[in-house]
């Protein structure tokens, strides 16, 4: 890729009233002019292998870029083995659905931290994570991509920290940094530039900037609490004072020449969002942003 891509994760309201088949979703997208999707598997890999192989039929037709979220009861780091031994099964699942349609990159949660320190939480997640690498890998999915997802919830494991310790364990590995997520956790933390700054900076020390330029993310504002964190995902339109703002974000990935894949998570309102922030995007390379010239 030699631009960022933007899409919607999942169906939109306005995609739902006019398509009953998530396989018009890349026909819809592309006539949006946005450029990638992720399919939703959070409540389980549900997709049957024709389903998947037609969506990449589909995909490749428009041009739209896939990605696929992989369900949200997997944890990393469960002080229950089979919990953890469950997981990897989940991740396998959706290995072979993102194969089936093409996708490249899985988005995977990390886990929580009850009754445990986030230390000890974060050496099991290691542990899983690498089996379930290791498992992929002997069931000839090593082609997939594992994005370790920043959670939004304060006793969840997923501060940008401990996500990219998780992707540190392998080359193949990038991170699935999302920002409103990390907003919420801090209660509003981002106020624009510097804080977008400092963070980019850290994936860059910390997992180098090959793996830096092409992260993966998802962007919503969302609502959160004091001192839980995250509450609820937002609309652009309708964000009640909360943040982030992603137009800081977006000047910043332009001038810098970085080519993540943005996935806007809004609350119904993802696909049009979406539009909003490649527009944002494009508009900084319009006045001479690197990212024309690369």
């Amino acid at each position: 890729m030699n631009r960022a891509l933007f899409g919607p994760g999942g169906n939109s309201e306005a995609f739902s009233k006019k398509y009953r088949s998530t396989l018009f979703a890349p026909e819809y997208v592309s006539e949006m002019g946005l450029d990638c999707y992720e399919y939703e598997c959070g409540r389980g890999v549900n997709v049957s292998a024709e389903t998947a192989m037609a969506l990449r039929e589909k995909a490749g037709q428009y041009g739209v870029y896939l990605s696929l979220h992989a369900p949200y009861f997997i944890s990393l780091s469960s002080v229950e083995e089979e919990k953890r031994d469950k997981s990897i099964g989940y991740i396998l699942q959706s290995c072979e659905a993102a194969s089936n349609m093409g996708a490249e990159r899985i988005v995977i949660h990390s886990g929580s931290c009850a009754k445990m320190s986030r230390s000890e939480a974060l050496e099991l997640a290691k542990d899983t994570l690498l089996r379930a690498r290791k498992a992929a890998v002997d069931a000839r999915y090593g082609h997939i991509v594992f994005c370790p997802e920043t959670m939004g919830k304060v006793n969840q494991l997923g501060t940008l920290t401990e996500v990219l310790e998780l992707v540190r364990l392998d080359d193949s590995f990038l991170p699935c940094i999302d920002f409103g997520h990390l907003n919420a956790r801090d209660f509003g933390y981002i106020k624009g530039k510097v804080e977008y700054e400092k963070m980019l900076d850290e994936v860059e020390n910390m997992v180098g900037a090959d793996r830096a330029k092409i992260f993966h993310s998802h962007f919503s504002k969302i609502e959160f609490t004091t001192p839980g964190g995250e509450k609820r995902h937002l609309t652009f339109a309708e964000n009640g004072g909360f943040g982030p703002d992603y137009e800081p974000l977006m000047e910043i990935v332009a001038k810098k020449g970085l080519t993540p894949v943005f996935i806007c998570e809004s609350a119904g309102t993802q696909d049009v969002d979406a539009l909003a922030m490649k527009q944002s995007y494009s508009a900084v390379g319009d006045n001479g942003g690197m990212h024309n010239e690369i």
